[in-house]
């Protein structure tokens, strides 16, 4: 990764500023499993704390593992008692049918394009192309993402190269050119500059 940030500080002088104030790198890497799809379904539009406190319950209720079987063996009802909005126990338990049928099989995800991931998983309800994003990032390890739906990635960007509004994803991946191919390293050190570690 050493090999990333210098390439990322050469090829951008406001990123290579960006950098050299945060410091190292050090994104935090989940296993690309069911449970951590699940984990990011739970984090979607809810603040990391309530969104944590909710993940431990669905955790609690499911003693052996959040696992597809132990997903589908709780109504929507029982699971939104957990704490979850009124749509994501539909979502998990979409996900836990796609992942039982083999539509989405996470053993086999790695050997996939990072294209080919986003389209495997945006199969499932309430897993939008941001939410792929995360998991190629986060879980796959994927080194060159560039969530620009993401709000918090716009909002660095219009900081810290001076626009005069959030930019659209043509501006963004325009800026983008000179960091592949390590966009996701870039993006965490984004994150990092508004003081806000993305995750899932």
């Amino acid at each position: 990764m050493k090999h990333a940030v210098n390439h990322l500080k050469k090829s951008d002088p406001v990123l290579g500023a960006i950098i050299r104030g945060i410091g190292a790198y050090s994104m935090e890497q989940r296993d690309p499993v069911f449970a951590t799809l699940v984990r990011s379904i739970v984090f979607q539009q809810v603040s990391t704390a309530v969104a944590r406190i909710i993940y431990g319950r669905v955790e609690k209720s499911m003693p052996s593992g959040v696992t597809p079987e132990a997903v589908l063996r709780k109504r929507a009802t029982t699971l939104r008692k957990l704490g979850l909005s009124q749509q994501k126990p539909e979502y998990i338990r979409d996900l836990a049918r796609h992942t039982k049928s083999g539509t989405v099989d996470f053993a086999a995800l790695s050997n996939l394009s990072d294209e080919q991931v986003i389209e495997t998983l945006t199969q499932v309800k309430g897993i939008g192309v941001w939410t792929a994003q995360m998991f190629l990032m986060f879980a796959l390890a994927r080194p060159n993402v560039l969530p620009t739906g993401d709000f918090g990635i716009r909002k660095a960007m219009q900081i810290a190269y001076k626009l005069n509004e959030l930019p659209k994803p043509q501006v963004m991946e325009e800026i983008a050119k000179p960091w592949r191919p390590y966009c996701s390293v870039a993006s965490w050190y984004l994150w990092r500059s508004l003081d806000g570690i993305a995750g899932i």
